[in-house]
């Protein structure tokens, strides 16, 4: 197939063809908690969640029909990857879209929310030129493709049912920002950064995005779809002061990691990396949520979410502590104090932006059965608090400096 350009397939694909081994592996898509699973749960919801996934089956199939009539075909949405220097975690889902279209514009999330998942898709996948030798690929939901054996070799791997690919990526990887490739048939490569955390780091920053980093009124829910949906991205607002705190973060800990672990979508991830790179925020990995309901897992709550990806980070850097900042427009204060008592002395800290009574209520004054705020977090880790990034940044940054000795 020839490119818009004039290129053909075989003039780009200078991917050298080796081998993938893949093999089974659970990923966070597909790994529903012990509390979660569905034959766990009471016969009504076992029947109304299989009644929804089943329509939403529906929906994709018809969507994928549609798409296919108007000649669109699949390509890949690359989303930021991290990991150590001995193995990577990398993310990206294939997706229907027109011939000349783009991943990466910052677009009003109404159009990132329609998104058509292209299932079972064949991708190849390479770090800095060099593609990748050993890959973990999602539950067998990949392989769900007549004449595809898991136990086969290939040198691409294939994107489950609803487009995603989880993977894992065995590399020894000098620390750093890292560039890897993704492509599909018929499309140009696409590359996204890679973060690789060095063994050195002692300290990392696991933030929310809404209402921490972001305005977005997420306590009030005509706002909050208001503002993810159909605000224009470059209208979006700040919260005051975060930008420099988290710069004052970065500028004690110059190693440390920023992971942005947000209950959004990853229908709008492009949306929130233009957000944070364009506010002055320190560059990291978005660890969204899948919101596509699945039959093993349904759609994670939010506190189901973070927990997960916390634990995933505890595990993936066990010599590291964590500095944990939210807000108490929901629930990050008893979702950090449950982070900080099943990892006793990995949480160096806790930041709690508090939100107003108007971000909260919005116009119309309380809502019944709300409070204002949720409580604080019952935890020994210290916990700082404020309305803005600078007020946090005043007790918070001391404490850290008498961490550090300065």
């Amino acid at each position: 197939m020839s490119m818009p350009d004039g290129t053909t397939d075989s003039q780009i694909d200078d991917m050298p063809t080796v081998p993938i081994p893949a093999r089974h592996a659970v990923t966070t898509f597909d790994a529903a908690s012990s509390r979660e699973r569905i034959e766990l749960k009471p016969p009504l919801v076992r029947a109304a969640r299989r009644g929804i996934t089943g329509a939403f089956g529906l929906w994709a199939h018809a969507a994928t029909a549609v798409a296919k009539k108007l000649d669109w075909f699949p390509r890949v949405n690359p989303y930021v990857g991290y990991g150590t220097e001995e193995y990577s975690r990398l993310i990206c889902r294939t997706v229907y879209a027109p011939e000349r279209s783009e991943y990466g514009r910052a677009t009003r999330g109404i159009r990132g929310m329609l998104t058509i998942p292209a299932s079972y898709v064949q991708v190849k996948i390479r770090i800095d030129e060099t593609p990748l030798e050993t890959v973990q690929v999602g539950d067998r939901e990949t392989y769900d493709r007549p004449g595809n054996s898991p136990d086969i070799d290939s040198e691409y791997a294939i994107s489950d049912r609803s487009g995603y690919l989880d993977l894992l990526a065995d590399h020894h990887l000098e620390p750093g920002i890292h560039k890897v490739s993704y492509r599909v048939n018929g499309r140009k490569p696409v590359t996204s950064h890679l973060y690789t955390i060095p063994s050195s780091a002692k300290v990392g920053v696991i933030s929310d995005v809404d209402d921490t980093v972001m305005i977005t009124q997420a306590p009030v829910l005509w706002k909050a779809a208001w503002n993810l949906l159909f605000l224009n991205p470059f209208k979006r607002s700040s919260v005051p002061g975060m930008s420099v705190l988290f710069n004052k973060i970065a500028d004690l800990f110059p190693d440390a990691p920023f992971f942005y672990l947000s209950t959004s979508p990853w229908n709008v991830e492009s949306s929130i990396r233009h957000f944070i790179t364009n506010h002055g925020f320190p560059e990291g990995p978005l660890l969204l949520r899948d919101l596509d309901p699945r039959p093993k897992t349904f759609i994670p709550s939010g506190v189901q979410h973070k927990l997960e990806y916390a634990e995933q980070l505890m595990a993936d850097f066990p010599d590291m502590k964590f500095i944990l900042i939210g807000d108490d427009g929901q629930k990050d204060p008893t979702t950090y104090a449950t982070i900080a008592r099943r990892y006793p002395g990995r949480v160096l800290a806790i930041g709690i932006r508090q939100l107003s009574p108007r971000e909260v209520t919005g116009n119309f004054g309380s809502v019944a059965g709300r409070v204002a705020t949720q409580p604080m977090p019952v935890t020994d880790v210290p916990v700082f608090t404020g309305t803005t990034g600078s007020n946090i940044m005043k007790t918070m940054l001391p404490f850290l400096k008498q961490q550090m000795g300065v």
